[in-house]
């Protein structure tokens, strides 16, 4: 996480935003978090809500050491835009997704303690993406809270989301569930933007060779009237 100088609350009780410990283990782990990061705050734009990454969230008020950061977190109903930490008590919303992407070494970690935890605190959703295929096999599971509990997810469909989930390599694709379009990854759309500007420089081109066929044709027709007259009927 990045260095920030924590703020103490109204009660004089400091809720730190870093622990200065590195954001993910790996680069695959790193882009996967910045990835899902990014296409589904561009995704949220205009809703009010806000998607947040590797940011403390604190679940107790009054205890700072009570707290977890979740790789990737989607909360509805709340004010968009970053945060340096997040407080359930003081936004009175808790994620209704979370990803974590996980790794052999934080197996235990994510599938247990976490699974416990997010699952009392009524997150909706929690998806693991584990993008080495260290530890599950298919790299994607994703569980919804049915109850008071955490059932699989078998169909890779995401309620809240209103998205369909697929692995893509190292990286989670996403897609809408009512036009089964794909939302671009950076990469992805930098791609589209430059497929869509050669597309609009060609058509530009063909426009630019059309009206020049259409000159010359007028100006051969102005000739032949000069020299001919009026073409017969």
């Amino acid at each position: 996480m990045t260095a920030v100088v924590p703020t103490p609350s109204k009660s004089g009780i400091v809720y730190s935003s870093s622990d200065g410990e590195p954001v993910a283990e790996t680069y695959d782990h790193l882009y996967a978090i910045l990835t899902t990061l990014e296409v589904l705050r561009q995704y949220l734009l205009g809703s009010r809500a806000t998607v947040l990454a590797n940011q403390f969230l604190y679940y107790a008020e009054g205890f700072p050491k009570l707290r977890v950061a979740p790789d990737v977190m989607i909360i509805y109903d709340v004010e968009p835009g970053g945060r340096d930490n997040y407080k359930i008590w003081e936004e009175k919303q808790v994620p209704k997704v979370i990803f974590e992407m996980t790794s052999k070494s934080t197996q235990d970690e994510d599938k247990n303690t976490k699974k416990n935890l997010y699952e009392a605190l009524e997150v909706q959703e929690y998806w693991l993406f584990d993008p080495k295929g260290e530890w599950i096999e298919q790299k994607l599971q994703g569980y919804r809270l049915r109850g008071d509990s955490y059932v699989p997810i078998t169909d890779n469909q995401s309620e809240p989301l209103q998205l369909r989930l697929a692995v893509e390599e190292k990286l989670i694709g996403f897609y809408r569930l009512d036009n089964g379009q794909k939302l671009l990854v950076p990469d992805e759309l930098v791609e589209a933007l430059r497929e869509e500007t050669l597309k609009r420089q060609e058509a530009e081109k063909q426009a630019e060779q059309e009206r020049q066929r259409v000159t010359q044709l007028e100006s051969m027709l102005a000739r032949y009237r000069e020299q001919f007259g009026e073409l017969p009927q």
